[in-house]
């Protein structure tokens, strides 16, 4: 069996399919030591994101059409606003493009599923982030009978045909499930009614989606597996532990921008002109 070499080889749901539930959500595959040791490597990753990011936007701002769309998926407290804060956080914000979708609003409701989707996508240049996504329509929507079968049955192929076209027009796709254990989601759970300052992020109705754990697990393995294309593949990050979660988007982050094999854009005009013409005005100044 072939070695796997890269991080996005070593997360990637296979081409065989995937059963979340054999999963170890407190595994740490994408690190190479503890959490003191994973943080030194992150820290040493965020000046090569920043400057991917960078050439990115600047391909963008001189002509070039691609982007980058990192979609966050996973169970309440997974930590998707965590890992938008420790590892979008480390990239200029002019470059980066979130948003985080809730309930469809009653105008979303009068259209099909990707209509929202379609209105958030990254402009060129431009590093899209999404906390949640149009996955919701065959998580939520399945799991709390929001929709008949026959109607969120058929979305895995749409979903499919979107992604590959988004895809086919310049734009990087990163999915990301992050995978919690029950037992972490409920530490997490009680360690925001223990913090006055973390209430804000408690509801009430996660516990209603706790009672549906295992039908939630269900859910996600069949998006998982009906949606893992060459194209848009999937990518389980065990996130149990926060660090790992975090040094492991970083590295898929990095390594999906270096695939686009990124270059600084070329100058428009004489370089050698502009300078001599800079510094004779400067010395017009300086006398």
């Amino acid at each position: 069996m072939a070695t796997k070499t890269t991080i996005s080889e070593l997360l990637r749901v296979p081409a065989g399919g995937i059963d979340i539930r054999t999963v170890d959500a407190r595994a740490t595959p994408a690190a190479k030591g503890g959490k003191a040791r994973s943080a030194k490597l992150q820290a040493s990753l965020a000046p090569r994101l920043g400057e991917l990011q960078e050439m990115l936007y600047a391909e963008g701002r001189t002509g070039g059409k691609r982007s980058l769309l990192l979609v966050l998926q996973g169970l309440d407290t997974s930590g998707k606003s965590g890992t938008i804060k420790h590892v979008i956080g480390q990239v200029d914000p002019q470059g980066a493009q979130i948003t985080a979708f809730k309930a469809p609003t009653p105008e979303e409701r009068r259209h099909d599923f990707l209509w929202r989707i379609k209105q958030r996508l990254p402009a060129s240049g431009m590093i899209g982030v999404f906390d949640r996504s149009h996955y919701e329509d065959v998580l939520v929507v399945r799991v709390r009978n929001l929709a008949p079968r026959a109607t969120w049955s058929r979305r895995y192929t749409t979903i499919n045909r979107f992604e590959e076209g988004l895809a086919a027009s310049g734009t990087t796709i990163l999915k990301c499930f992050l995978h919690i254990s029950f037992d972490a989601w409920l530490e997490r759970q009680l360690a925001r009614l223990d913090d006055p300052s973390k209430h804000w992020k408690f509801n009430p109705g996660d516990i209603d989606d706790g009672a549906l754990w295992d039908d939630y697990l269900v859910a996600y393995n069949d998006a998982l597996n009906r949606c893992n294309s060459d194209a848009a593949p999937w990518h389980v990050v065990p996130a149990d532990r926060k660090w790992h979660r975090n040094l492991a988007v970083t590295r898929l982050l990095v390594e999906h921008l270096e695939t686009m094999d990124l270059r600084w854009p070329q100058a428009t005009f004489d370089v050698n002109e502009q300078r001599t013409r800079l510094e004779q005005f400067g010395s017009r100044r300086g006398g």
